[in-house]
């Protein structure tokens, strides 16, 4: 646990974000970094008293250019292992220990979520879409493509490190996986939907696909 870096980007969660650095600190893992893209909120301040090291970046630069930022800082940091989840309470910090567990052996693991009536149903169609779209052009096959909750070892960090500043991370991230045959596994998770209506947008979906199809064919 002392390698392991728990990277959170997050844009205005101040409701959210302490309790699950807590969590997460509660499961044994100390080193929480939370890169609060732009927020005009307390984000950092939550963060910050709940102890976690807050990367600030002056302006919102999108879901993609925070993850990637906290996981740079985290390699500099002498990382063996990172964890990305999200800032707003959808992920359980409970399950770090088995998608860690899942990780042995494995260059990434990718955690899942339950497309059930729980998931909006927006949202369960755009990731039906996305899923197929990415697995057709990556050759990776994958339950859910767009769960922001993953582990990696530090050199399959290096090997995926994506050029995405948005949402599109997730899918340029499985595209490189791909690309360099890491190793992979699949996690079951629980998700908590707060807000039916916050994250990936129809835009967003769009130009995912748009950027999956450029991911493969231009090779960028």
């Amino acid at each position: 646990m002392d390698k392991t870096f728990i990277v959170i980007p997050g844009y205005n969660e101040e409701k959210s974000i302490q309790n699950v650095i807590l969590r997460a600190k509660k499961q044994g893992f100390d080193k929480v970094i939370v890169v609060d893209d732009g927020s005009n909120d307390n984000t950092a301040r939550e963060s910050e008293e709940a102890g976690g090291t807050v990367l600030r970046h002056a302006v919102n630069l999108g879901k993609g250019a925070a993850a990637k930022t906290g996981c740079d800082y985290a390699l500099k940091k002498g990382a063996k292992t990172i964890i990305l989840m999200d800032a707003d309470g959808q992920h359980k910090p409970e399950d770090i220990p088995r998608i860690l567990k899942a990780l042995k052996g494995k260059d990434i693991v990718f955690g899942y979520r339950k497309f059930d009536k729980k998931m909006p149903f927006v949202m369960r169609f755009g990731n039906w879409f996305i899923n197929t779209i990415t697995m057709v052009l990556s050759g990776v096959k994958l339950k859910d493509t767009q769960c922001g909750f993953r582990a990696m070892t530090s050199n399959a960090y290096k090997k995926i490190r994506w050029e995405a500043d948005d949402y599109s991370m997730e899918s340029e991230m499985i595209d490189k996986a791909g690309k360099n045959n890491l190793k992979y596994s699949e996690v079951p998770i629980d998700t908590i939907y707060k807000d039916k209506f916050k994250g990936t947008t129809i835009f967003d979906g769009i130009k995912i696909v748009i950027n999956i199809i450029r991911f493969r064919l231009l090779g960028g």
